[in-house]
């Protein structure tokens, strides 16, 4: 019964994961397709570079509440850490790999911390600075989100360590999401943060 359940839960995960809120955000506000604009990109950084920080932010919590929805709903049913896991990566999968939007998709850093979110508000705080620290000094919303999920794994283990499997598995998937953009960090063409201005990578 629970392995039904669970494989209902992360098929569900996906499906939700796969209800691209930038894009449909961007069609009903009549803003150019994320995915042909800026760094081609349907997420909240790029929404931010082809529209402005209100639509961004509706974006990034729609995409939020795609990790957290599915996984949290899990650990209400049940569900033991590895296998929420696995309905944090199907929700990120569907995100990506959108079943609605021709399986093109994003790269789930917002969806991805909806999940974390569900382990508690002390794993979200400690993300949350590091990314603003990141990207702040760099200017790299990429690299930003790749020293995040880095380190998250390591801020599971100090504070919930029952979780460190299932969040080493998520920070995989994202940052190997990333590795054109790690390609581009190492050439030094990667495009950095820009509030309001367009720009062609992500």
């Amino acid at each position: 019964m629970l392995l039904m359940l669970t494989i209902l839960i992360i098929a569900a995960a996906y499906i939700v994961g796969s209800i691209s809120s930038a894009i449909l955000i961007c069609r009903m506000l009549n803003l150019p397709d994320p995915r042909t604009e800026g760094s081609n990109n349907p997420g909240a950084t790029n929404v931010l570079r082809i529209s402005n920080k209100a639509t961004a932010a509706a974006v990034l919590f729609f995409d939020i509440l795609k990790g957290t929805i599915p996984v949290y709903g899990g650990f209400l049913l049940g569900l033991e850490p590895i296998q929420l896991g696995f309905v944090a990566i199907a929700a990120c999968m569907g995100h990506m790999y959108p079943l609605f939007f021709h399986f093109q998709g994003g790269k789930a850093v917002a969806t991805a911390f909806g999940a974390l979110l569900s382990i508690g508000w002390d794993l979200a705080f400690l993300l949350i600075i590091t990314w603003f620290l990141v990207a702040k000094s760099t200017r790299y919303s990429s690299l930003a989100a790749i020293v995040t999920v880095s380190l998250a794994p390591l801020y599971t283990y100090l504070l919930k360590p029952e979780y460190v499997y299932p969040v080493l598995m998520l920070a995989g998937l994202i940052i190997f999401r990333h590795k054109d953009n790690i390609v581009r960090l190492i050439k030094g063409t990667e495009s950095k943060l820009t509030l309001g201005e367009k720009q062609e990578k992500d």
